[in-house]
């Protein structure tokens, strides 16, 4: 089943796909959906296979597909082969950081940054999002609490990371993470099977990578974070991203103005991000 928040002339609202379109449901967005007790039921009654391209993209446009989830916590270092071309052993733990709500757009929004944030670069991922209450979870309770898979581009301002040893300023620009297009559940999706993972930055390969090479995968994420903070319907786990960002690059490159970057992950969509960089004074 695959999921959609629907940008509307009033608002949001939720939406399963349904052969070639989309089915509008009695919630404001998923996020709204999955806190519903019923709300999977209600989609399900009305959802149908869809063409392998998914229904086309409304008028009104695709919103961040979960608006406004109550945490977002992401995953850094966390594909194997990245770890080791960077020299380091593999985690004993996950290395977590956060974001905020107002940190997510759409999959087809523009990114504006100001010119004094340096050095934006790119970060193709899975991300999960949490479909029931956990709380010290086991990995089999975790792996239950799924509500299914979406794309994310953990856009990263380096300079504004860098400033200290806490990443969270570089990671939290508003309107920054693109999250999208669509919510796929995991009776359709599987990514410990390996899902094709990419980014393109005007049409060229920076990453590619694999889900199965993941350290930690959704169910050892969700568990891990539920050991100290409750999470709740709606909620969204980043899972970190391969090789091949630009800070890592020799010599590294970074986003420009008028540069597209396109987030694509298998059995989900793409999320195609235009930046604009915007001359503004820093206070």
């Amino acid at each position: 089943m695959r999921l959609a928040t629907l940008r509307s002339g009033d608002g949001t609202v939720a939406a399963v796909a349904a052969g070639a379109e989309w089915a509008v449901l009695p919630h404001s967005d998923v996020g709204d959906l999955l806190r519903d007790p019923d709300g999977l039921r209600t989609a399900r009654a009305v959802a149908a296979p869809s063409p392998a391209e998914g229904p086309a993209t409304p008028a009104g446009g695709l919103a961040p597909v979960v608006p406004r989830p109550s945490k977002i916590v992401c995953c850094g270092h966390n594909y194997a082969g990245h770890i080791r071309e960077m020299g380091r052993d593999l985690p004993e733990h996950p290395t977590l950081f956060t974001k905020f709500a107002d940190t997510l757009t759409g999959p087809a929004d523009t990114v504006t940054l100001p010119d004094w944030a340096g050095r934006p670069d790119w970060e193709a991922e899975l991300a999960v999002v949490v479909g029931a209450p956990l709380h010290r979870a086991t990995r089999d309770e975790a792996s239950a609490g799924v509500a299914g898979y979406t794309t994310a581009n953990d856009l990263s301002v380096r300079t504004w990371q860098h400033h200290t040893g806490q990443w969270l300023p570089g990671k939290a620009f508003d309107a920054t993470t693109p999250l999208g297009p669509v919510l796929v559940t995991p009776d359709e999706l599987d990514p410990a099977a390996g899902l094709a993972l990419t980014c393109r930055v005007n049409g060229e390969v920076v990453q590619s990578g694999d889900t199965a090479d993941l350290v930690f995968d959704a169910p050892a994420l969700l568990a891990y974070i539920s050991a100290f903070t409750r999470l709740s319907p709606g909620d969204v786990v980043l899972t970190g991203t391969p090789a091949g960002v630009g800070a890592a690059t020799s010599p590294p490159r970074f986003l420009a103005d008028g540069d597209v970057v396109e987030v694509s992950l298998q059995g989900v969509g793409v999320l195609t991000t235009p930046i604009r960089i915007e001359f503004e004074e820093c206070a």
